[in-house]
Formats: structure tokens, C-alpha cells, sequence
């Protein structure tokens, strides 16, 4: 009987450590499903995608695999994309742009849902700035693109220094362009400048707003805003044969239609989005409780054959931003050298 025993008790203790390493090892080898969500495609959002993509890539490898969505600028699209990712029951939600988040946060109250190339949270969520702590309380937590506004106003009598009147453009829909719209206002009245708001619903009607805009001001301001952005050669037409210079809001929309910019790295946005999602995946971290971050340094930069043409003298801690087509001649001469 004591031997019967012994032997049953032997099978049990052998089942379970059997089952405790197949747990370890399971754990070892889990595979997450992440659901990336992106208003539109351009440049900015698609580098800090691809920079959320390469963090979690390189801390996890083929452990995690990515259902990766655009929405081509409908806010309706952002939702359906969100609701299929909710059905699929992914372990985490990257929102790209505010109408993405907004649609990930009016999606789901459960799955981590981690933003990026979002300005402001509270506005984005429709939070009293009074209340903000940093961290949004909820399911939500991430990256955002806002740069000191203060300063990008400044560039205006730095660079512009004749000015007295300034075009404020930007899409009605997105929210997030109107705090920085009119905290960039506020700055350059300050300034003794004469601001006019321009907006635009959708790109259908950018072109007219912009050409009545142009008609009207010595220069324009665009703020981060992602329809300006997916329409930057349409504003381009317009202004550059008129003459008005554009400060930009960020790097790629002053390539496509700026003289200057004061700006980030999206790629760094990006990957600085993928550790926060590492660190839920991997570690249990509580999003709602995780600060947003920012982006560690800001960059004054140029479109020199713009200056050029405008005549506008900048001055030494602006850099250049370069064509891609130069920029890969330059790679590829560095490459020869050191060959």
C-alpha cells in the first residue's frame, strides 16, 4: 500500500514539475500581437511607426508580430481598424496621431494602448489640463511630438524679422493643431505681430484656403498637423511662387513646404514608444500609470535652397536639411572614403 502511494506520489510531484517547466518555458516563449493603428501615411508618423517597430523587434525578435493599419486620413477607418483589433483580441494597441488614439480609447477600456506623434494628451483625451498629472489614469500611455512652441514662434523674428503679419494654418478637425495654433498666436501678438487664422476641413479644400491665406499675409505658421503634412506639395504650389515662407511645425512638412523648422526625430519617437510597449509586454508595467514621454532634444533646422531663393540668412545652429537624393551621395561618398 505504502509503495502503491510512494508510486502515485512520485507520478503527481513528476506531472507537476512537468507542468512548472512548461509554463517557464512558455512564458520564455510567448509571441504578442500588437495592432498599429496610423491615421495617414507621411513621413513623420511613418518613422516613428517604424522606429515602434525596430524597439519591439530588437528586445523581442520574432516574438512579437505587428498588424500594422492605415487609416488614409478618415478618423471613420481609425475606429473599424480599432474594432477589428479589439475582436482579435491583440496584447497591445500603438495609436498613430491623435484621431487613431481617440478612436483606440473609444475602442477598448482593456488593452494597453500605447500613442505616438500626439501633441497633447489631455487635449487628445479631453482631459482638464487642471488635473493632469503626467499620466492619463486609464489604458493609455505614450509618446508626444509637441516641441516648445514658445521657440517656434521665435523663429519667426529670427529668421523673419520684417514680418508683421502671419498666417496660422492648420485642419479644424485635429485638436491638437489648435492648442498649438493658438499658443503660437499668443507668442507672436505678444511679439507686436498680427496673426490670421486659416483653416481647412479636409485636403479637398486645402488648396483654396491656402491660396486665400497667401493673399493675404507675409508668412505663414504650420503646425504638426497631419492633413498639412499628407498635403505639403499642395501647399507648396501655392506659396512657393508667391514667395511666403512657411515655419514648420515639424521636419516634414518643413521639407515639403517650409524654410524652418524646430523639430524631432520621429524614428526616436518611435522607438522610445517600443520600450514603453517592452516594458508592459514583458514586464507587466501598469500603462495607466506611465508618464508620457517626450522627446529628449529639439533641432533648429533649414530647407537651404528655399532660404536661398528668399533670400533669408540663417544663422549657425540651424542645420541643413538635405534632399534624400543628396543625403544618399553624401552616404555613399563616406562609404567610398572609408573603403
Amino acid at each position: 500500500m505504502k509503495k502503491a502511494i510512494s508510486k502515485a506520489l512520485a507520478v503527481l510531484l513528476a506531472v507537476s514539475a512537468t507542468a512548472g517547466f512548461g509554463t517557464v518555458a512558455s512564458a520564455e516563449d510567448t509571441t504578442y500581437n500588437v495592432g498599429i493603428c496610423q491615421l495617414v501615411q507621411h513621413e513623420a508618423l511613418d518613422l516613428a511607426t517604424q522606429g515602434f517597430k525596430d524597439a519591439l523587434t530588437e528586445k523581442l525578435g520574432d516574438r512579437v508580430v505587428f498588424d500594422e493599419q492605415n487609416a488614409s486620413g478618415e478618423t471613420a477607418t481609425c475606429a473599424t481598424i480599432i474594432n477589428q483589433f479589439v475582436s482579435n483580441n491583440v496584447d497591445l494597441i500603438l495609436a498613430n496621431a491623435t484621431p487613431a488614439l481617440q478612436a483606440a480609447v473609444a475602442g477598448t477600456a482593456d488593452i494597453p494602448i500605447l500613442g505616438t506623434s500626439i501633441s497633447v494628451y489631455s487635449v487628445a483625451l479631453d482631459m482638464d489640463d487642471a488635473d493632469w498629472t503626467g499620466s492619463t489614469g486609464i489604458n493609455v500611455s505614450g509618446t508626444s511630438d509637441l516641441a516648445p512652441l514658445d521657440q517656434q514662434a521665435a523663429m519667426f523674428a529670427e529668421l523673419l524679422p520684417d514680418v508683421k503679419t502671419v498666417g496660422l494654418l492648420s485642419c479644424s478637425a485635429e485638436p491638437n493643431s489648435a492648442y498649438q495654433i493658438a499658443n503660437v498666436k499668443a507668442a507672436l501678438e505678444e511679439a507686436g505681430v498680427t496673426c490670421k487664422e486659416y483653416t481647412f476641413a479636409d485636403s479637398n479644400d486645402i488648396a483654396s484656403v491656402t491660396t486665400q491665406a497667401v493673399s493675404e499675409v507675409e508668412a505663414l505658421y504650420i503646425p504638426t498637423d497631419n492633413t498639412a503634412a499628407a498635403n505639403t506639395e499642395v501647399i507648396n504650389n501655392i506659396c512657393e511662387p508667391a514667395g511666403i515662407p512657411i515655419i514648420a511645425g515639424e521636419e516634414s512638412i518643413c521639407k515639403g513646404c517650409g524654410i524652418a523648422t524646430l523639430s524631432i526625430s520621429y524614428y526616436e519617437l518611435g522607438k522610445l514608444t517600443g520600450e514603453m510597449a517592452y516594458e508592459i509586454l514583458e514586464n507587466g508595467a501598469d500603462v495607466s500609470t506611465m508618464d508620457i514621454q517626450y522627446a529628449p532634444e529639439f533641432v533648429k533646422k533649414y530647407v537651404p535652397e528655399r532660404c536661398e531663393a528668399l533670400g533669408i540668412e540663417i544663422p549657425e545652429d540651424y542645420e541643413a536639411i538635405v534632399a534624400e537624393e543628396e543625403a544618399a551621395e553624401a552616404e555613399t561618398e563616406a562609404a567610398t572614403e572609408e573603403a
